[in-house]
């Protein structure tokens, strides 16, 4: 039996592998026309989450702020910035593109395309009415704000 180290009353750690077969996940729909996901890895405590996001052709992720690093492996398809300071950028199969904390885009699929996503901590989403809300549509100051350093 593995344990915390370091603890007076010691507590179990589970150490063992977590398999996800992400094959046999049915694909979840987002809030966003013509885009869904399958979660391999969500930390409710953290916000970290490793997603994999499948785009129709045409399909569009809107405005929004990638609060902290955001990294994602192009496995088919592409994916393009359609708005904001890289606006045009198209990344394609077998390439990885990250994003810097604080990066704010609204990306594009013109062709269709599936991703895996690995994000720090949810995206900022920005709402035509002004509100910042994450990716299931939760405001995100809220939900969210506590995680960041202060």
């Amino acid at each position: 039996m593995n344990v915390k180290p370091n603890t007076k009353d010691a507590e179990p750690v589970d150490l063992l592998s977590r398999v996800v077969r992400a094959k046999d996940m049915p694909w979840q729909k987002t809030r966003f026309a013509g885009c869904e996901m399958k979660t391999l890895l969500f930390d409710p405590v953290s916000g970290l989450a490793t997603i994999l996001m499948r785009m129709e052709p045409g399909a569009v992720l809107p405005d929004h702020e990638h609060v902290l690093i955001e990294q994602t492996y192009v496995l088919e398809g592409s994916l393009v910035d359609k708005e904001g300071p890289d606006a045009g950028t198209e990344v394609g199969a077998g390439e990885f593109v990250w994003r810097p904390a604080g990066s704010r885009h609204t990306a594009w699929s013109p062709k269709g395309g599936t991703f895996i996503a690995v994000f720090q901590i949810p995206n900022k989403f920005f709402e035509k009415d002004g509100k910042v809300t994450d990716a299931s549509g939760k405001e995100w100051d809220p939900a969210w704000a506590h995680l960041l350093p202060a």
